[in-house]
């Protein structure tokens, strides 16, 4: 269905940014999965897991057993980590980004404790929501008692408050990268005439050198 109207076209791309990241991974008994997510300053972000255990037996995955337990670690991107806890085979984690950046998250089992693990695989289902996909709207119209259209406008009101990060991000790379820029260009600079001093001297011993052995041989 094809939406006519340039307000809904509008709804449409707000609702394209920053979309939630479901997917699964296969992780070994002592394997550690690590993901880099960029987010801007200030925003939040919900991660939710579920586990399955690899089942010889049956030759499929199966629900975890309750002892099987997963690390989460989050890491700015500074290295400072925000988070590091313990959780259970089937969890949810929740951070705040302070740094705008590349976040690392990073999930490993406690296998290790668990013999019935012990050789085996196991199948992490991970899904992450950054920004306003984290709100719960449904809830929040119902505990602010709020109509359609208020709700409606408050999802709206959010979406262009994480643009404006977005924007802010994008502006905070830009100006790096042009950092980076002017600093390689002025390194190359002197490199440059590093090179030609270092040619200039070079050519100036040569000659020096030449005219010795010619005067030695008294050809000159």
């Amino acid at each position: 269905m094809m939406l006519a109207t340039p307000a809904a076209g509008v709804v449409l791309i707000l609702a394209w940014i920053y979309p939630s990241h479901a997917l699964y991974f296969h992780i070994g008994e002592t394997e550690k999965k690590c993901f880099i997510e960029e987010i801007p300053d200030e925003t939040m972000v919900i991660g939710k897991y579920r586990t399955q255990l690899w089942d010889k037996l049956t030759d499929s995955f199966l629900a975890a057993t309750p002892g099987l337990g997963m690390h989460v670690e989050i890491k700015d991107p500074d290295t400072k980590i925000l988070l590091s806890r313990q959780y259970g085979s089937d969890g949810r984690f929740t951070f705040t980004s302070h740094t705008p950046g590349e976040h690392q998250i990073c999930l490993h089992s406690n296998s290790t404790k668990m013999a019935l693990f012990a050789g085996g695989k196991l199948r992490v289902h991970l899904d992450i929501q950054v920004g306003e996909h984290t709100n719960n709207y449904p809830e929040i119209a119902a505990k602010d008692k709020l109509t359609e259209l208020q709700l409606r406008a408050r999802q709206l009101l959010d979406q262009v408050e994480q643009i404006q990060k977005e924007q802010n991000y994008q502006r905070y790379r830009e100006e790096r990268f042009r950092m980076t820029s002017e600093s390689t260009n002025q390194r190359v600079l002197w490199w440059s005439i590093a090179q030609t001093l270092i040619l200039i001297v070079t050519g100036i011993w040569q000659m020096k050198h030449l005219k010795s052995f010619f005067e030695a041989k008294k050809l000159v």
